[in-house]
């Protein structure tokens, strides 16, 4: 999800960080406040934590962050994709 949106939307950074869960359970992780993984985050605003998220909901917190309108709905399945519906 993220290589396509950093992709899409290039005035942004992404970063991922990945790591073993037990590094996320631990009494240093919790000092350092940063959300409970996995997460998003966009800038200083948590998207979501402890929990997955779609990604046309991270897309648009990051519109709404670089001040541009919500990206169009994708078109579901195949038959919409098709015929446009």
């Amino acid at each position: 999800m993220m290589p396509r949106l950093g992709q899409k939307y290039k005035d942004i950074k992404i970063e991922v960080t990945s790591k073993p869960n037990a590094e996320y359970q631990n009494d240093d992780y919790f000092a350092l406040d940063l959300p409970v993984a996995p997460a998003v985050m966009v800038g200083e605003e948590i998207v979501v934590e402890g929990a997955n998220i779609a990604q046309d909901k991270v897309e648009k917190v990051i519109c709404r962050c670089l001040g541009i309108a919500d990206p169009e709905p994708e078109k579901k399945g195949i038959l919409g994709r098709l015929f446009g519906k």
